[in-house]
């Protein structure tokens, strides 16, 4: 037995209500339960009750057990004052008010189906990653496709929450902020702190100060991010750590400059190096000013794929790290990573600004792209396919990943509503 699981029993009244009465033998009338506090306080608020003769209107508070309210210190919280009702599973101990009276406390354990709590238990202690694999074909269309809809905005929301929190760090600058959420994408995944931290360390406005000179922009990148600190005879890395030296000076960045051993080599195809990714970012920034700018004003995202399609310079065309060169071209960024830039950084940038805005106009844009981008592929997806539940594209995908990794994983089967459906016990 849990808390959330005596919420969703308490909210929805899923008990025996039979000559109800609370712990003194009173007799009790529940008229509303009340609407669940999501913030600090009494679990539920502006309940409505009858105790004896008396109507109430006040806060009901839930535990497990009722020495749960001696244990969290309600008795010396203003806050639970307003208490009418505390709801327990299971009574251990008499709780005494702050008055001196005797806490009115009904009890749960003898009035739920059996069967319903083995339901419950059945789902949320499931073996399988997805509680309701088993289950799931069950469900209506309209259930499963409402807690998608669902899953992709709480993700949305929470990805366009952090960078709304870099904007305000970022003292509103959107441009700085698109630029260091870009550059944590350049990352994918392996090297997506050693990036941000890279993007912190060095302004957007001092690279644009060089953005004419593609040498100084791969001179700070480079620089910056810990790869210019050894004396080795190659011409053009002799050349970046020669700028790169004027540059840190110049700036003031020597405190701010990484170590090379942050950066993963380990297990990556040398098409996915930093060192490539770097270059690529370099070029990125080198050839496309005002990227933010162009993300706001661009009807699909499409029209950006050129934007993140620029060749590195000559010597990473042929270079996968400092002295090593290749025979074979190194290919520009692929079509797959352009799509991950646009699912994981384009997007949520255009809901944060959206909200920033109160301009409903750029979520739904946001959603559209989505929508016009190809389903991402990986183990979770194909776990979700396996069940029947495929992706035609990113919104779907998206979807997925969110109710996966936010919901079935941390067993929030009473969040969600294709849960909720399994979970109604038959009256």
């Amino acid at each position: 037995m849990n808390e959330s699981f005596l919420h969703y029993i308490w909210q929805f009244q899923y008990f025996d209500k039979t000559d109800l009465q609370s712990n003194t033998g009173e007799q009790l009338v529940i008229f509303n339960p009340g609407f669940k506090n999501t913030h600090a306080g009494p679990d539920f608020y502006n309940a409505k009750l009858k105790i004896d003769a008396i109507e109430w209107a006040g806060s009901v508070e839930i535990h497990i057990h009722s020495s749960g309210w001696r244990e969290h210190k309600h008795q010396e919280d203003p806050a639970y004052e307003n208490v009418v009702l505390h709801v327990v599973w299971e009574e251990n101990e008499r709780i005494i008010r702050k008055d001196g009276t005797l806490m009115p406390t009904l009890e749960l354990r003898n009035r739920v189906s059996p069967s319903f709590v083995l339901q419950y238990k059945r789902i949320v202690h499931s073996r399988n990653k997805i509680p309701c694999a088993n289950a799931i074909s069950n469900v209506p269309a309209v259930i499963r496709i409402s807690m998608l809809d669902k899953a992709l905005m709480s993700r949305l929301e929470s990805k366009a929450h952090g960078i709304l929190a870099a904007f305000q760090k970022n003292n509103g600058d959107w441009e700085e902020t698109c630029y260091q959420m870009l550059c944590r994408n350049f990352g994918f995944k392996v090297n997506t702190e050693p990036f941000l931290q890279l993007a912190q360390s060095l302004p957007y406005r001092i690279l644009m100060k060089h953005g004419d000179r593609l040498e100084q922009v791969e001179a700070l990148i480079f620089g910056q991010a810990g790869f210019l600190q050894e004396t080795i005879n190659d011409a053009y890395y002799l050349l970046l750590k020669r700028e790169y030296t004027l540059l840190r000076k110049k700036y003031s960045l020597g405190s701010r400059q990484m170590n090379k051993a942050q950066w993963r080599f380990l297990r990556l195809r040398p098409a996915n190096f930093p060192t490539i990714r770097l270059a690529q970012l370099a070029s990125t920034l080198f050839y496309q000013k005002n990227l933010f700018s162009k993300i706001i004003s661009s009807d699909s995202w499409k029209d950006l794929v050129p934007v993140f399609s620029v060749r590195p310079s000559a010597y990473w065309l042929f270079h996968y790290q400092f002295f090593k060169k290749q025979k074979k071209e190194i290919p520009s960024l692929g079509r797959m990573s352009i799509e991950n830039i646009a699912i994981n950084s384009i997007v949520p940038m255009l809901v944060a600004y959206g909200k920033a805005k109160d301009d409903q106009r750029f979520v739904d844009r946001a959603v559209r792209w989505l929508q016009e981008t190809a389903a991402e592929k990986n183990n979770i997806l194909r776990s979700w396919d396996d069940l029947g539940l495929k992706s035609r594209n990113a919104f779907d995908s998206q979807s997925l990943i969110e109710l996966h990794n936010s919901f079935c994983l941390r067993r929030r089967c009473l969040d969600c509503n294709i849960g909720f459906y399994l979970l109604q016990p038959v009256l």
